[in-house]
């Protein structure tokens, strides 16, 4: 197979809601058939014709209820030749954040940078890695 034949990267959006110095994570049901069981960032696929913006846009109001303000791209290093993964911090929104898609998440919490280390994440390097950067926070 050449370069050429290869398939684009899956683009994904996340967001990083972030409030007093906390990070909220959304647990991945057991019976999903990706990434089962784990916590990960809200977020998910890039629909044909939107933006990485608008997806975190959608994303966040369609798994949290919410309407986010401004919400800013993360810079981090990603590699992965099947995701070209798009972050972008949120401090800002509209409503309080719920799990409104029980069919993904079976639960949301907020947890500090330091407990991911603890946690069974859908991506163990890039998440840390993205946190971390959000809140400064030596890695």
């Amino acid at each position: 197979m050449s370069v050429d034949d290869a398939a684009d990267p899956i683009q994904i959006a996340v967001a990083v809601l972030v409030r007093h110095g906390h990070v909220l994570l959304a647990h991945r049901r057991p019976d999903r058939h990706a990434y089962p069981n784990c916590w990960d960032l809200v977020g998910g696929h890039v629909e044909r014709g939107e933006s990485p913006r608008e997806a975190v846009l959608r994303e966040c109001l369609e798994e949290l209820g919410v309407t986010v303000h401004e919400p800013t791209p993360v810079p981090f290093a990603h590699s992965n030749s099947v995701l070209d993964l798009h972050a972008f911090v949120v401090t800002s929104w509209e409503g309080e954040p719920r799990n409104a898609a029980p069919e993904e998440h079976d639960d949301l919490r907020w947890f500090r940078p330091t407990d991911l280390g603890t946690l069974t994440m859908a991506d163990p390097v890039s998440v840390p890695h993205i946190v971390n950067a959000v809140l400064s926070v030596p890695s």
